[in-house]
């Protein structure tokens, strides 16, 4: 790629704020800038840094009991004795936890609708409103105070943002979608759980006094810093470097450049996997299909559960029969599969889409003879699969061609919804191309509980704005009509200027109308998920330049800092 004198000035800019080398340009190394200048930094074998220092996590503040006098009461008894947790969670309006009691607790409580937690929740109500009052400056002075401490690190030489400093203070899980352990509590994280990853060569974080971690490595192989194992799905949670840094900048070319490289062979593979619809062998047949589900419906391999977790989800590779029920040709319509799973999160995945009649038929011959609950693709997992995408394309994994597919639906509905003259109205055709990536991806979301007030409140602004058009119109009018007996250059710039009234508030009316209609379409889908894991960033860049649309009307500032090489690379002609 050329190089421009503007890029090299905004990398010699960014260089205290994430880069040191230059992902985006192989044939270049920026280096660390050290004593004035840039050295090179490339490692090989996996290796993803030299030297690591920072200053461990910053824990949840310490459990404060409750006043004395603040009361619980059991069927109208005083108890001053009860698990914490389980007044906690039905005072946030969550399950039970009764599981966590005491068996004196659980033989006195029998019954949480003879809880009495008023007193309770008018405590932790006048604590968060205590929280909210503290000014803006000394919130400012506090975060930033911490944020400088613990929310940097040194890599290489080089000064990094890191993501998630902080640690969950312990209360319920809530999860996503319908899931089985939503109301669980989730143990307080301490010093003694955790493990640290630095340098052999760097100071070690010191664990509060009185503690120990659990263990301290030394991995330059991994780019976390902080790991801990959680109680509620024994999944292991990381502290990480800001999606904005070096590290994470690269690692996001390289995923984008991969479903580019796919974009060249892809007629290839699905002609290769077409033609093995009709193979003798079962496995070859069945990676076949599963294959052309992942590439149609942008549908998630699966994974193994991991060990203690209970959440029946599956993908693509671990459908079951159950998951699935066809529907055969019939005068004339289509052979359709209609799928209705848990996928990822507990989120429910339902879509009834029309197939090619092979896949049908290949269907109908895998589900012969098998129990609901056995496996759909019964000689298939995602390790079988993925080995053989491997085969067809160096660094080419089933999760690749979800971004392959986001990337290249987002850049073709670009270009047949992009109308309008004015920024709302593009924007609004951004958004639509967005919804129909997320649609595609299945990224849904409960509409939020504050919708319909909010769409209230905004019709009520349309309401007013219409009638103040409609007096500005009135307005032109009189002054048309003045200008008309009087004819003399002060009427005639009277009605100029109710001309100009108008437009302005037009302008101002479309633009809440154009919010509206977003709105309402964008209430059950999560536009986030895609924009920031699934689309090149460059063909938005790209569409922004063409458009005259600013950046930041697409990107907020922690979207602008992560993708900050897109905006520099992209131009207004980019391709994905």
């Amino acid at each position: 790629y050329p190089v421009s004198s503007k890029l090299v000035s905004r990398l010699v800019s960014l260089s205290t704020a994430n880069f040191n080398t230059h992902p985006f340009f192989p044939q270049i190394d920026c280096g660390s800038r050290v004593n004035g200048k840039w050295e090179e930094e490339r490692y090989t074998d996996g290796v993803k840094w030299k030297f690591l220092e920072h200053k461990g996590p910053v824990f949840a503040p310490p459990y404060e009991p409750i006043p004395s006098n603040v009361k619980f009461y059991y069927d109208g008894e005083t108890l001053h004795r009860c698990a914490y947790h389980v007044r906690l969670s039905v005072c946030q309006g969550l399950s039970d936890n009764t599981n966590e009691m005491t068996s004196e607790e659980r033989a006195k409580i029998t019954d949480l609708k003879k809880c009495d937690f008023t007193e309770m929740s008018e405590y932790f109500k006048a604590q968060s409103e205590a929280r909210k009052s503290m000014s803006k400056e000394d919130k400012q002075v506090k975060n930033e105070r911490i944020l400088q401490e613990y929310g940097f690190c040194i890599m290489d030489n080089h000064k990094e943002r890191i993501a998630n400093f902080r640690i969950e203070p312990p209360g319920l899980f809530r999860g996503r979608g319908d899931h089985p352990k939503m109301g669980m509590l989730k143990r307080r994280i301490r010093p003694e759980d955790i493990i640290i990853n630095c340098s052999k060569d760097s100071k070690v974080p010191e664990p509060p006094r009185g503690t120990k971690w659990k263990e301290v490595r030394h991995d330059n192989k991994v780019t976390w810093l902080v790991s801990w194992t959680e109680n509620i799905q024994g999944s292991i949670k990381y502290i990480m470097l800001n999606p904005s840094s070096r590290i994470k900048g690269e690692k996001d070319w390289q995923k984008y450049e991969t479903a580019r490289r796919l974009k060249k062979c892809v007629d290839h593979i699905r002609a290769q996997y077409r033609d093995d619809w009709k193979s003798k062998e079962m496995r070859i047949r069945q990676r076949a299909v599963a294959l052309y589900f992942i590439d149609k419906l942008a549908l998630r391999a699966g994974n193994e559960k991991e060990e203690g977790e209970t959440a029946d989800t599956v993908g693509c590779c671990s459908l079951r029969v159950e998951h699935i029920k066809l529907y055969p040709e019939n005068e004339g319509q289509e052979y359709v599969v209609e799928f209705d799973f848990l996928g990822k999160d507990s989120i429910r995945y339902y879509n009834k889409v029309p197939v090619e009649k092979r896949v049908f038929k290949n269907l109908q011959l895998f589900m012969e003879n098998k129990e609901p609950d056995d496996d759909l693709f019964d000689r298939l997992n995602t390790s079988i699969l993925n080995k053989h995408l491997q085969e067809l394309m160096d660094g080419l994994t089933a999760k690749v061609f979800r971004t392959y597919n986001a990337s290249i639906t987002l850049q073709q509905q670009l270009k047949e919804l992009t109308t309008g003259d004015n920024i709302p109205a593009k924007i609004l055709s951004y958004n639509r191309a967005n919804r129909a990536v997320a649609i595609l991806c299945n990224h849904q979301r409960a509409p939020p509980k504050t919708f319909e007030k909010s769409m209230q409140n905004l019709q009520s602004k349309i309401d007013a704005k219409r009638d103040q058009l409609a007096d500005a119109k009135r307005e032109l009018k009189s002054a048309k009509a003045d200008a008309k007996v009087r004819k003399d250059e002060k009427s005639k710039k009277a009605v100029e200027s109710k001309k100009k009234a108008v437009q302005r508030v037009e302008e101002q009316l479309m633009k809440l109308e154009v919010q509206a209609t977003d709105r309402e379409e964008n209430k059950q889908i999560a536009l986030g998920t895609s924009k920031l894991n699934y689309l090149d960033p460059r063909i938005s860049v790209a569409w922004c330049k063409k458009w005259g649309i600013p950046v930041e009307k697409i990107y907020n500032k922690t979207q602008r800092e992560k993708f900050a090489w897109a905006i520099d690379m992209a131009d207004d002609d980019y391709e994905f």
